[in-house]
């Protein structure tokens, strides 16, 4: 069976999840953005004050969890039965996400189950998307954008203002390359979003796929 799965890495900020959910739903596959389950693993464990330098531990923690795809158009990560909540975008999420997401034992748990989330097709965002998670996808799509665009991206994604917002995404980066350093996967065509809007983007993206995996588009 033929992997109907678009691999969508980036750093934050690059535009990943309004391209994934864009293209998800251009194509009529679900939507999955799997920085969410690491932040609902982090949100977990400071709930419960659990050790954020356990791996063991964590991934222990991450088997109580339980993901799905919801009914939308596209269907997208539910936790619990739940879309995400604001919740995992607080300050003290952000802030630990990384180092919940570096740990072995975690990413190795987390890997098999966005597989069996995505097994089955879908628009697959994250950091190693192309290169682990999925590295067979008939599509590898990596997005990078100018730090000045990333900050105010995320500034309007957030309604944060861009001087905070600049400090938390350049330390996010600096703990992120920590785990996984920012290399494009095998493969992957690379859009630089900087000058692009939206619809320029997903145009891009668009003829990338019909492209590469004409199936999908069909």
């Amino acid at each position: 069976m033929t992997l109907r799965v678009v691999a969508l890495d980036g750093a934050a900020g690059s535009g990943k999840s309004t391209l994934a959910r864009g293209l998800a739903r251009v194509l009529g596959l679900p939507y999955l953005n799997t920085g969410i389950m690491y932040r609902a693993l982090t949100l977990e464990a400071i709930r419960r004050g659990a050790r954020l330098d356990d791996g063991e531990g964590l991934a222990a923690l991450m088997t109580t969890l339980r993901f799905s795809l919801g009914h939308g158009n596209p269907p997208e990560l539910e936790i619990e039965g739940s879309p995400p909540s604001l919740d995992l975008e607080g300050p003290e999420v952000e802030a630990n996400v990384s180092q919940v997401a570096a740990h072995p034992q975690v990413r190795a748990l987390m890997r098999d189950m966005q597989r069996a989330l995505g097994v089955a097709g879908g628009v697959v965002e994250g950091r190693d998307i192309g290169s682990v998670v999925f590295p067979e996808a008939p599509v590898k799509l990596y997005l990078v954008a100018d730090p000045a665009a990333r900050i105010a991206r995320r500034a309007e994604e957030r309604d944060a203002a861009s001087d905070r917002v600049r400090a938390a995404l350049e330390t996010r980066d600096e703990r992120d390359a920590r785990v996984n350093p920012f290399v494009p996967p095998v493969g992957a065509v690379e859009i630089d979003t900087t000058e692009l809007d939206v619809e320029r983007t997903l145009e891009l993206a668009l003829e990338i796929v019909g492209r590469d995996a004409p199936e999908l588009v069909s």
